[in-house]
């Protein structure tokens, strides 16, 4: 079994800047793509950022230029940087990994979410 377990949500102001970590542990061979993804209340879950296990990174058009995300494989976490956040970044932030472990097939993990809200 593998667990993804999030940290760094919380309250900013707009502008202000947040930094998201997601750590993975358990039964792990390997990690392909890691990333973030969020959900607003009423709204679908939607990309924030994703980042293969080669560093090849793609992001929401709607966090291009005030995101970023990075990984340290060492550790199978990856990070999220959010800076110049908006009211409209305010959402639960979920971490997702795919995951080869020993014995199952390759598999999306998610975590618990971490909320982040942005004030006016």
């Amino acid at each position: 079994q593998v667990q993804l377990v999030e940290s760094g949500g919380g309250l900013v102001q707009a502008g202000g800047s947040l930094k998201l970590s997601c750590a993975a542990s358990g039964s792990i061979f390997s990690i392909d793509a890691m990333g973030w993804y969020r959900q607003a209340p009423g709204k679908q879950r939607e990309l924030v950022a994703t980042i293969t296990s080669g560093g090849n990174t793609n992001l929401g058009d709607s966090v291009k230029g005030r995101f970023t995300i990075s990984r340290d494989n060492a550790k199978n976490t990856v990070y999220l940087q959010m800076n110049s956040l908006k009211p409209e970044d305010t959402a639960v932030y979920y971490c997702n990994a795919l995951v080869t472990s020993g014995t199952l097939p390759q598999t999306d993990y998610w975590g618990q979410g971490t909320r982040v809200t942005v004030s006016s």
